[in-house]
């Protein structure tokens, strides 16, 4: 399945774009909230019923442990979204200064939600919050980027306003670099666009200079639910933001498989050419997976204990 990252310059939708996009799935579901400037989704959808005691921090600590302390811990810190148990969330730090601790846990994790689409099937979409630059580049400490690094797609969530491209567009190109030297490529990276403004795709598309992924509309009655801040619609799955969220996700899908497929089989530069070298960067899909699979499989086992059909 995809892993897709989600991040943006400054906040706007992140997390209620990753909660719709994990809430429509038609697959098993996972979102990792990872933001390091702390989670809202315990204070804000779970109306402070998960305790400080479930969530990302704990995972630090179980992965200095070893990686099967830390794929035991993974899915036992994971909480429902639904009651099928087909969509879960991994609530994300409740303090900006736990950040620090989770910096030599970031690519164990990375593995771990890989292996987690690959071998088990899940849509899992990171929360990774705002970007910070430090001289040009990606922060060295708040980030997850290893999280970016191994996803199939790293979508820059944007609002259809001057104000939101303006910051975005500083973020661009420090992506770019960091996908293309440590990551799946550039063409990793798109726009996950929030209808809320008077821009068009074409010129947002135009103004980044990156492909409009995806497209979100701008719903506040759900949009509010999602926050925390507002009563569930009558019809939640019906939502518009929930149905195009679907939309979306079959085309990241789609994208990402196209990805996959032109780094396994790189086009020749002349009929008599012999294929191209594999890129120093293969997609994330094709090796460390298989290998990390027997770390991972107590994760696999304990999601699939007790889950429902996902069509049901």
């Amino acid at each position: 399945m995809t892993v897709t990252a989600l991040v943006s310059a400054k906040s706007c939708g992140v997390t209620t774009s990753a909660l719709a996009m994990t809430l429509s799935s038609t697959r098993p579901s996972l979102l990792a909230e990872c933001d390091p400037a702390g989670g809202t989704i315990r204070a804000g959808l779970f109306q402070a019923q998960i305790t400080a005691g479930t969530g990302l921090y704990h995972l630090a600590v179980a992965e200095r442990a070893g990686e099967d302390a830390l794929a035991q811990a993974f899915a036992s810190h994971l909480v429902r979204l639904d009651e099928s148990g087909n969509r879960q969330v991994l609530p994300g730090l409740t303090d900006p200064a736990q950040a620090p601790a989770l910096a030599r846990s970031w690519p164990a994790l990375a593995q771990v939600m890989r292996v987690l689409s690959d071998e088990g099937g899940y849509d899992v979409t990171i929360d990774a919050g705002r970007l910070a630059l430090e001289s040009g580049r990606l922060h060295s400490t708040p980030p997850p980027a290893p999280l970016l690094h191994g996803a199939d797609l790293v979508l820059l969530v944007v609002r259809a306003t001057d104000q939101s491209l303006a910051l975005a567009r500083h973020m661009t190109e420090p992506l770019r670099n960091e996908l293309t030297d440590r990551g799946t490529g550039a063409d990793a990276l798109g726009v996950l666009l929030i209808e809320d403004g008077p821009r068009r795709a074409h010129e947002v598309s135009e103004a980044l200079r990156l492909p409009v992924m995806a497209a979100l509309p701008w719903e506040p009655d759900t949009a509010a639910y999602l926050a925390g801040t507002g009563r569930a619609p009558r019809k939640l799955n019906k939502s518009a933001l929930l149905g195009s969220a679907r939309t979306a996700l079959g085309h990241l899908q789609a994208a990402a498989s196209r990805r996959a497929l032109h780094q396994k089989y790189p086009p020749t530069r002349a009929p008599a050419a012999l294929p191209e070298p594999a890129p120093a960067s293969v997609p994330a899909s094709d090796a460390p997976a298989v290998a990390a699979a027997p770390q991972v499989a107590g994760v696999l086992q304990r999601l699939g204990q007790g889950r429902k059909d996902p069509r049901v």
